[in-house]
């Protein structure tokens, strides 16, 4: 029934997880029975255990948040060189003589740059964690902290001018979060410079250059995030109206055979089923009843089998079960509960409808290579069996 766990459950799980929730959403009206709606790609992702969710980081924003960090790591080290070198004084980068507060400025430099390092070495190895975004700040204020440290006493202290040097922390930020962090980076480092450096005489020029910096940066690194968000939907859609099928949300053909591939190795039951008084309903109701029908099946099939397996829909009112980690004895318990949750009454427009189903299966013992085709093809044998017993039967 509608809401019992299935008692089959196997023991290894595959690689690629059906998550029930992800792939159909039960009791939910076909979208073309929601005028205005979004369709079903443009809403938030559900993940495994329920509750709605930004979409997940995929491998392309992965490989992006990768060079990142990498480019950062590596502009970092080549600070942390000149740093030492300017802090020796051994090719003239620097004063020969530095000042107290030039020596303690270098030392914090470094030792910022050395931890905002190990902060991207983290954000390189898990750059889908859900704690990239803080990581990524922290670097943004290490960075500024060192660069306005070393402007600020530089400009002080000696003769050179190093103030330019603000607009590249406004840039990191910029790159990395976008114009409002170019925004509160600008802030931070304008107001740093006039509160200490108030003698400087490059004080407009500071504050207008960086402003500027803030604008072109900020906005560039805005509109092309937002673009690289549109691009990353639209080929999700894409792929979503690929593996699924539009009427029930459920997976289709391409991916009910990826999942079965995952699966290899384990053992495979394939269910397949067709539904028994689906053309009488399409022909007394019509047809939007009949895709209401089978959406209502999708929904009490994705309950019945719950995380355990995958349920797809092949096409009119045949669907697909795969419950990998079964063995044989796991088919004709899971076949029962299915005929029980499908011949319950279905409410179309005030009238309750009942429909059968006729079920075949197949399997696919652990080790063996058997391809979804071959075992789909004898599940379908066997349930033309089953529909000709049934029929027997009734005469």
């Amino acid at each position: 029934m509608p809401g019992h766990r299935p008692e089959f459950r196997p023991g290894r799980r595959c690689r690629f997880r059906p998550g029930r929730r992800s792939d159909h959403r039960p009791g939910r009206r076909p979208e073309f029975l929601n005028p205005g709606r979004p369709g079903a790609d443009q809403k938030p992702v559900r993940n495994g255990t329920g509750p709605l969710t930004a979409p997940p980081v995929d491998e392309s924003l992965r490989a992006r948040r990768r060079a990142m960090e990498t480019a950062g790591g590596v502009s970092r080290s080549v600070g942390f060189i000149l740093i030492t070198l300017y802090m020796t004084g051994v090719t003239g980068l620097g004063p020969a003589q530095l000042s107290d507060a030039m020596l303690a400025a270098s030392w914090l430099s470094l030792a910022l740059i050395a931890a905002a390092d190990v902060l991207a070495v983290l954000a390189r190895r898990r750059p889908e964690s859900r704690w990239y975004p803080l990581l990524s700040a922290v670097q943004v204020l290490f960075d500024t902290i060192t660069i306005v440290a070393f402007v600020v006493v530089s400009e002080r202290d000696f003769t050179q001018t190093t103030w330019p040097l603000l607009a590249l922390a406004i840039s990191i930020a910029a790159i990395r979060h976008q114009l409002p962090g170019a925004i509160l980076t600008f802030l931070i480092t304008s107001v740093a410079f006039v509160l200490l450096v108030p003698d400087s005489p490059d004080l407009a020029f500071v504050v207008g250059t960086n402003a500027m910096t803030t604008i072109m940066a900020g906005a560039q690194s805005s509109a092309f995030s937002r673009q690289f968000r549109e691009l990353n939907e639209t080929r999700r859609a894409l792929q979503h109206q690929a593996t699924h099928d539009p009427l029930t949300g459920l997976p289709n053909r391409a991916r009910l055979a990826a999942y079965a591939q995952e699966c290899e190795g384990l053992p495979l039951v394939v269910l397949l089923l067709d539904l028994n008084g689906f053309k009488e309903v399409n022909d007394t109701h019509g047809h939007a009843a009949g895709d209401v029908l089978l959406h209502e099946i999708g929904a009490r099939l994705g309950v019945v089998v719950g995380g355990d397996g995958l349920v797809g829909r092949l096409g009119g009112d045949e669907f697909l079960v795969l419950l990998p980690g079964a063995g044989a004895e796991a088919a004709g318990p899971a076949v029962d509960r299915i005929r029980a949750a499908i011949r319950q009454p279905i409410d179309i427009g005030g009238h309750l409808v009942t429909v059968g189903v006729s079920a075949g299966s197949a399997l696919r013992p652990a080790g063996a290579r058997t391809g979804l085709d071959t075992l789909t093809a004898e599940a379908d044998a066997a349930m033309y069996r089953d529909k000709r017993d049934r029929r027997r039967r009734a005469a």
